[in-house]
């Protein structure tokens, strides 16, 4: 495999792998940190951009996006929703990645009911996940619920990367013991670990050690000690086959010294060229062409479910998970604070003192511009990697997400600019009709709904631009400040125009608009 950079430069990161796991089997890759395991493994599960060469088959056939639905990918990181509970974090996934034709009662009944009794998730299930500023369920219980997710698919391939990461030895074995009975039940799964201990070591059916991007090992994990005894490295000593192992793949021998460290990776990966390779490309080519002919023949949808249910469904979850977030105390002060501030600087302006009414209806834009805005970039960062993981599965479509945000935050975008409108429209002494106070209220939120937008957008450019690795520039002319520049001033003629066609204090039409252009070239 390489990745190559804006830049056209070439690194290599992947050097001719080469291995196969069959139904009822657990890989466990290792190798120190950097050697390329979880590229590898996001590669196997088709989820890795770059340049790749060479073949993924599954059960014989070439991995596709077809089969990529009957398979698992669990992250290293526990990426779940903190304020939700066991089961209706399961329950959500549920409804999202399930087909279709099953009822909602036949998603949770039969489903994630049999998850949790599998996973013995039982005695947590109504306790929330938890996160930093919320305590949960312990850290083997949220691994249990991570991999839960992907149960609930029924996967016959599962991906997990480090599920032991940060766990102790206990909570490790059973997690471990957990995979083992899942690839008792026909399923195969393939797994990075760090450093497991020597008990968790002869679970493995089959070993992967890499070192830089290389391999040096693959076959049982019963046979790897035989096998680097038989190439001339063997530890003095009695001690974890893993401690050994990740010793070499450092270059680090019983009577080596750091300058040889190089030269005993080239050794073991010589040979792994002439010892195993061959053999093991003679296996894989070997393997009978078991595929399962429904694979080809199904017509499978892009999407399990239509775009209404994934709205809703996606509402449902973000009121239930956000609602601690909704008319906090302190945005509430925040705002009736600016108000009544707003409300004594123009209080009873006079019709009369055109400029003094218009500077209030820009502060109107321009305060319900900026506040959502920064309120949608500092707060959706939150859910970015929740919204990589879901969609890197196929779970919804980025509308209906968009969507269901939306319509979400909008009782909270709505209330509080009422409650600044309510206050501030009579206190400054505007017109005092209900027709001219729904106008402005109502340009009011549609800046608000604009501003929110333009913060999202601002946010996944900012967010795509650090994942690539590349320094922030100026950005493009649509969010540009003097597009947004625009939007206030398109957002206070809307509201100015109540006045225009409503008043009669201040002589003929024409008279009015002279002052305006007078206004706008100031500003200008």
């Amino acid at each position: 495999m390489k990745m190559i950079n804006k830049q056209s430069l070439e690194k290599q990161i992947l050097k001719g792998i080469t291995g196969m796991v069959l139904p009822g089997e657990i890989l466990a890759m290792l190798g120190p940190s950097g050697c390329g395991k979880t590229t590898l493994l996001t590669a196997l599960a088709g989820r890795l951009s770059g340049k790749l060469n060479g073949t993924i088959t599954y059960n014989g056939k070439p991995f596709s996006s077809i089969m990529k639905r009957y398979t698992g990918f669990v992250t290293q990181d526990d990426v779940l929703y903190p304020h939700l509970t066991v089961t209706e974090t399961l329950v959500f996934t549920a409804l999202l990645r399930l087909p279709k034709d099953l009822t909602t009662q036949e998603k949770i009944t039969p489903h994630v009911e049999d998850v949790i009794n599998q996973l013995r998730l039982t005695r947590c299930k109504n306790v929330i996940v938890g996160g930093p500023n919320a305590r949960g369920v312990s850290g083997g219980e949220r691994k249990r619920v991570s991999i839960g997710q992907e149960m609930l698919i029924n996967p016959s391939l599962l991906f997990l990367d480090e599920p032991t990461s940060g766990l102790d030895s206990t909570t490790a074995q059973r997690i471990v013991s957990t995979l083992r009975e899942l690839a008792r039940g026909g399923r195969t799964v393939v797994m990075t670990i760090h450093q497991p201990s020597s008990k968790l070591f002869y679970t493995f059916h089959k070993v992967l050690l890499l070192s830089e991007g290389s391999s040096l090992f693959f076959g049982k994990g019963s046979e790897v000690m035989r096998y680097f005894e038989s190439i001339g490295f063997s530890p003095s000593v009695a001690m974890n086959p893993t401690d050994f192992l990740l010793d070499l793949a450092n270059g680090i021998s019983e009577d080596s010294v750091s300058s040889d460290r190089i030269e005993i990776k080239q050794k073991l990966v010589l040979a792994y060229k002439s010892n195993l390779a061959d053999n093991l490309k003679a296996q894989v080519l070997e393997v009978d062409d078991h595929a399962n002919n429904a694979l080809e023949s199904k017509k499978l949808e892009r999407w399990t479910t239509n775009w209404w249910t994934q709205v809703m469904v996606l509402l449902r979850r973000g009121v239930k998970e956000r609602r601690h977030e909704f008319f906090s105390l302190l945005k509430i002060g925040q705002v009736v604070a600016v108000s009544f501030l707003t409300g004594l600087l123009w209080w009873q302006s006079e019709t009369s003192h055109l400029q003094d009414q218009s500077g209030l209806l820009f502060f109107y834009t321009g305060f319900w511009g900026f506040f959502p805005l920064f309120q949608a970039i500092f707060t959706f960062p939150q859910e970015i990697l929740m919204l990589d993981k879901e969609r890197s599965s196929g779970m919804y479509r980025l509308s209906s997400y968009f969507v269901s945000r939306t319509l979400g935050d909008l009782p909270m975008e709505m209330v509080m600019p009422t409650l600044f409108c309510i206050i501030t429209y009579w206190m400054a002494g505007l017109k005092p009709t209900f027709g001219s106070f729904l106008y402005a209220w109502f340009a009011l939120l549609l800046s608000v709904l604009v501003s929110q937008g333009l913060g999202l957008a601002l946010d996944m450019i900012i967010k795509k631009e650090n994942t690539t690795g590349n320094r922030w520039h100026r950005p493009s002319p649509p969010l540009s400040a003097r597009n947004y520049q625009d939007l206030s001033n398109k957002s206070t003629p809307s509201m100015q125009a109540m006045k225009t066609t409503h008043t009669n204090k201040m002589g003929a039409p024409c008279q009015l608009k002279d002052e305006e252009k007078g206004v706008n070239s100031t500003r200008s």
